[in-house]
């Protein structure tokens, strides 16, 4: 579907505030970040992925009374018509954004069931802390490098060394994680603690703000929709 013409009726106006900040942050590294919308039954879904993290983001919020809308926007766009949305029975009504060509992604998504939990998700102060650590050791290797090696691909290699290994022993990569953190989804204080579970080839990390959903090998159980 289009979505021109469409509108999103968020049941409540701080949920559509919080998609709004998500949509900033991804814009925060990428101006011309798109997004896909999923809405039906009720729920809005909106899956983004930021550069160089090589992970899906997904933002969910509560809908009334809404049709099935599926399209790929811009994440400007978005946010533009969030902030410009009309107050209605405590919620907010913002009009879906005309649809754009999305990047390969936006056509694989990961699968709506058959998730189960996976054991061993260390606590968001752990996890806060390994991304911390991580962090901290790119740094030092970088300001370790002598004037000659100092290249895009060296720093590159570094990274991709540091990000690939896991959290613990959940299998879940390091990137994940920082990708949670740099969203705003592993905020302290949370309701409730950050849970890891695995689906086909994916793994999805998920929070009270947002999932992170990684693909993990092969296609097997992966839904593929147009975008």
């Amino acid at each position: 579907m289009s979505g021109e013409g469409e509108r999103l009726r968020f049941a409540d106006a701080g949920e559509a505030a919080d998609l709004a900040a998500f949509l900033a942050r991804l814009i925060r590294y990428d101006r011309a970040a798109v997004v896909r919308l999923q809405a039906g039954g009720g729920v809005l879904a909106v899956f983004g992925r930021p550069p160089s993290f090589e992970v899906l983001a997904i933002r969910t919020a509560r809908l009334l009374d809404q049709g099935v809308v599926d399209v790929t926007v811009s994440a400007g766009q978005l946010a533009d018509a969030v902030d410009a949305g009309s107050s209605s029975e405590g919620g907010l009504v913002v009009p879906v954004p005309p649809g754009v060509t999305g990047p390969p992604w936006t056509g694989v998504l990961p699968p709506r069931g058959g998730w189960q939990r996976v054991s061993g998700m260390p606590d968001v102060a752990a996890v806060r802390g390994a991304v911390g650590a991580a962090v901290a050791e790119f740094r030092s290797r970088d300001e370790a490098l002598p004037e000659q090696r100092r290249t895009r691909a060296e720093r590159d290699r570094i990274g991709r060394e540091i990000w690939s290994r896991t959290l613990g022993e959940t299998g879940l990569p390091l990137r994940a994680a920082h990708a949670a953190q740099a969203l705003g989804f592993l905020a302290a204080g949370a309701p409730e603690a950050p849970a890891l579970f695995a689906a086909g080839g994916w793994l999805r990390l998920r929070t009270p703000y947002g999932s992170i959903v990684v693909r993990t090998g092969g296609f097997t159980g992966l839904t593929v929709t147009p975008a």
